[in-house]
Formats: structure tokens, sequence, C-alpha cells
């Protein structure tokens, strides 16, 4: 059987298109979050408190870039400076009740409208796609050495 990779970079190229118009479409303008914002609020949210330095080394992304990224998201309030809560050195992120909020209703919004694309399959079906994805995802944290905490 010939494999079908060409087809699956395609269909991902496209997935992260539709990802980004779904997410805007039919949202109110001050209540959306940017893709960078989204992914980092996310991250701290499951992992907890994190550093600049965690920050660049869990995205594989220059400290000047997290900088602006976590500059962002604190002039909006939905993250916070602490001291380490392990005594270490270095300040730490901590998202805050503004950003678990904001966080929450961004991905209330994208689960509405997987439901509106999904209505018509069956169960089986949407739990056997978040299986592969699941599995794709996995393996491509395997292979750049920097998994991705999950809930």
């Amino acid at each position: 059987m010939k494999r079908a990779t060409r087809e699956v970079e395609y269909e991902q190229m496209l997935l992260s298109r539709h990802g980004l118009l779904a997410h805007r479409k039919g949202r109110r303008k001050d209540g959306l979050l940017e893709r960078s914002a989204y992914i980092l609020l996310s991250r701290i949210r499951v992992q907890g408190p994190m550093s600049v330095g965690e920050l660049s080394e869990a995205f594989d992304l220059d400290v000047s870039t997290l900088n602006r990224q976590t500059a962002a998201v604190m002039r909006a309030g939905f993250v916070e400076r602490i001291p380490d809560p392990d005594g270490g050195m270095a300040r730490k992120f901590r998202i805050t009740e503004e950003g678990v909020k904001t966080l929450d209703a961004e991905r209330e919004g994208m689960v509405t409208s997987l439901q509106q694309v999904m209505a018509d399959w069956p169960d089986e079906d949407i739990s056997a796609f978040a299986g592969y994805l699941r599995r794709f995802n996995t393996d491509i944290e395997g292979l750049a050495g920097r998994p991705w905490p999950r809930p």
C-alpha cells in the first residue's frame, strides 16, 4: 500500500488554516486570544508557573520572542509574575483568574465549533480521530524531545 504521507501533509496544512479561521468566525473581537497567547496560557495552566527560560525550552523559541509574548499576556492581565515557588532565582509566570476565565471561554468556543463540524459524526469516529491526533502529536513531541503535558 502506498503511504499517504503527502495527503497527510496537505490535510494538516488545511487543518491549521481552518483552525484559525473557525477560531475567529463569529467571535467577539475583544474576546479573542491570539494563537500564541492561547497556547502559552494553555501550557502554563497545565504545567503551573514557568519562567521565561522554561517557556523558551518548552516552545523551542528564543527568549526575546517569549519576552514579547509574555509581555502581551501580562498587559492583558492573563498572567502575573511571581517569585519561584520552589525558591529559585528566576521569577515565574502564573495564570491569573482573568486568564483562566478567558482561556476557558476561548476553549468552550473552540469545543462548540468542533461540535458543529462533527455534528453528524458517530461518537466512535470522534474518539478514533482524537486518538489519532493525540498519537500524531505525541510522536512529533517525541521526535523533538519536548513532550507536552496533558491534563
